[in-house]
């Protein structure tokens, strides 16, 4: 009887202490649970999809621009990805060429669309993507294949920027500094998703699509009353120096693109400028100095 009775008190001094501590813990401290079916929070800042604007037949010169961008560092709260955009296949070629690109890197989009520059392969680019993308960016970038740009200096100038009715890049005539006058040179332009969304919807840009391609897509944007939050890069977008007047200047290191690069000695220039192909000393291979 008498070890019925220990067990039994010492049953209740525990069960009090642990309603004791039970009380402690939910007014002196929060309770934190955590459910792994609740996503956690993304530190991510933004998501950018760039699409360079090119032609089927330029393989070196994709692979080319694949190891420029694969080399550069890209901060870490942000979300980038390269995609090469061209219009239909018409080769058997190509179709095996562009097949080992598509299994090796996964970056081309292919657009039902006949080659063209101004007969609206940039308003097939913008409209297909809500309907072919598996999931979507905050922004979306428009790009030549002859454009440097370097992806540290245009995160640090995204991250300012606002998410919606974003119209950002290059305003021309290239001496305004006015973003609400004129519209964004074809160097490189980026959209808000909203504005991707309603180009695949809006009659306006499907009955506007021949013409610079650059200057429609202000047009458009202007026609419907969008794009109220705009954004022009200067002096960190440019054309390489000497080749295109006031919109050229000497390279500098706020550079967000650089544009015409339609030679090797330009890309070489522009890659040593930036550090882009400088490699750290290794056993494994030695470089002249």
């Amino acid at each position: 009887m008498r070890c019925k009775c220990i067990i039994f008190n010492s049953i209740l001094a525990l069960s009090s202490l642990s309603i004791l501590f039970l009380f402690l813990t939910i007014h002196l401290s929060p309770i934190t649970i955590h459910n792994p079916f609740i996503p956690v929070p993304s530190q991510q800042t933004f998501s950018l999809l760039i699409g360079i604007l090119t032609r089927a037949d330029l393989h070196s010169q994709r692979h080319f621009i694949r190891l420029v961008y694969g080399a550069q560092r890209t901060p870490p709260d942000v979300k980038i990805h390269v995609k090469f955009v061209f219009c239909r296949l018409t080769k058997v070629e190509q179709r095996a060429l562009i097949a080992l690109e598509i299994l090796s890197f996964d970056d081309i989009i292919i657009l039902n669309c006949t080659e063209n520059m101004n007969f609206g392969k940039t308003y097939a680019f913008f409209s297909s993507l809500p309907k072919i993308l598996p999931q979507q960016y905050d922004y979306v970038m428009k790009a030549d294949d002859d454009v440097f740009i370097q992806l540290e200096g245009l995160s640090r100038s995204l991250k300012k920027l606002k998410k919606r009715d974003l119209y950002y890049g290059f305003v021309l005539p290239c001496t305004s500094y006015n973003p609400y006058s004129g519209y964004m040179a074809g160097m490189g332009f980026i959209l808000s998703w909203d504005l991707v969304q309603w180009i695949s919807v809006s009659d306006i840009p499907a009955q506007n699509q021949v013409g610079p391609e650059d200057k429609l897509v202000g047009q458009w944007l202007s026609m419907g009353n969008k794009g109220k939050n705009r954004v022009t890069e200067k002096p960190g977008m440019y054309d390489f120096p000497g080749t295109n007047g006031r919109c050229s200047h000497e390279l500098i290191p706020e550079t967000v693109a650089v544009h015409r690069l339609k030679r090797w000695e330009r890309w070489l220039q522009v890659l040593t400028f930036f550090n882009v192909t400088r490699v750290r000393s290794s056993k494994m291979y030695s470089f002249d100095k």
